[in-house]
């Protein structure tokens, strides 16, 4: 995901002058692609994301700029697909607040892999309670719920064919495709049988509504995932590599998995920030979303179902890479994933039994 002012940064391990994946072509090609950056340049691994790899690109003036590459190792050809998240986001510019694109390398010659490079939005990016705690006030954190779904609102209001995706504007098979791709996905790179998962599958599959509206659909929308003004308003939204044209819900759905609360047993983050006290609750962001959208939600149960079981593929996905080596778990062991993503694939296959068949 994208830098901003407060992302943590993982240092060059000892014994090496650049992070993984960054050869020294990188900087030549950049300093051509992006020719306000002058003199030497130095990189860092930006902690938080689990999919593309992204670095804090540094200067000799101070200037950042932040790059983004698909992960090490061997991954499914549809996914981290940083170019296509470059032309949504070319596309959106102007309508909706997200980084700007600078430059693009599509050819992999440079890096091994495609590269991209983002504006450097310097705001604040709250990824874990200590996060909250050093940056905001109860009366802060109150204001924070709100303005990501008058975001995401916006977001679902726009016209596809601004991203690039009107080819995908009438179609109502998106749960159709989610699920085909995310049990594809998982089934292609596991390393190890997870029993919830495919059960959890089967019941969504049998249980689908159909698909009445189409908008479209960031896929990982969360509180980490947006840049936040000193007035807490959304800045940029970021990590739009999963994007498409679908059921608006499944945002909805997964802002809501991600936004946990004090006194929940089973989170879907491993540190969640919005536990601490001021922050919305989540049924207070879906009367939100609904006074903004008119939305019908009758059918946002089969949503969050949904979005636990997705979460829990991306997981698994996270602790395959880890496992293999092909990224670093930064301060987490590829165990901790692995325990992390069984947690969830449990609860997905709870709340996906419980769903009213079709």
């Amino acid at each position: 995901m994208t830098a901003a002012g407060n992302a943590r940064t993982a240092p060059v391990p000892t014994g090496t002058t650049r992070p993984a994946g960054l050869p020294a072509g990188v900087d030549a090609w950049l300093s051509r692609a992006v020719p306000e950056l002058q003199g030497d340049l130095r990189h860092e691994l930006i902690a938080g994301g689990r999919s593309n790899l992204t670095y804090r690109t540094t200067d000799a003036t101070g200037r950042v700029v932040v790059l983004r590459r698909p992960p090490l190792g061997n991954h499914p050809a549809t996914a981290h697909d940083v170019l296509r998240e470059a032309r949504i986001l070319r596309g959106l510019h102007g309508h909706l607040p997200a980084p700007r694109v600078l430059a693009v390398e599509e050819t992999g010659e440079v890096a091994g892999a495609p590269l991209v490079v983002l504006e450097h939005l310097d705001g604040t990016i709250l990824r874990s309670p200590a996060d909250v705690a050093r940056h905001t006030t109860e009366a802060d954190r109150a204001l924070i719920g709100p303005t990501l779904v008058d975001a995401l609102a916006a977001l679902h209001g726009l016209d596809p064919q601004l991203a690039g995706l009107g080819g995908l504007a009438h179609r109502r098979d998106y749960l159709t495709r989610q699920l085909g791709r995310w049990h594809e996905n998982w089934r292609r790179t596991r390393i190890r049988d997870l029993p919830d998962l495919h059960t959890a599958h089967e019941h969504l599959v049998a249980t689908a509504p159909e698909q009445s509206r189409s908008g479209i659909v960031h896929g990982d929308f969360r509180l980490d995932n947006c840049v936040l003004d000193h007035q807490w308003r959304v800045q940029g939204v970021l990590d739009w590599e999963l994007t498409t044209v679908g059921d608006p819900l499944a945002d909805v759905g997964q802002l809501l998995v991600y936004w946990a609360q004090a006194e929940d047993e089973a989170r879907a983050l491993h540190d969640p920030a919005t536990v601490l006290p001021g922050f919305s609750t989540r049924d207070e962001l879906l009367a939100r979303y609904c006074a903004a959208t008119g939305t019908d939600l009758a059918r946002i149960e089969y949503f969050i179902a949904f979005n636990w079981w997705k979460t829990a593929c991306i997981i698994e996905g996270v602790h395959t890479r880890v496992a293999q080596g092909a990224m670093s778990g930064g301060d987490r062991t590829a165990a901790s994933f692995a325990g992390q993503a069984a947690a969830l694939a449990g609860r997905a296959a709870t709340l996906a039994a419980a769903l009213r068949r079709r």
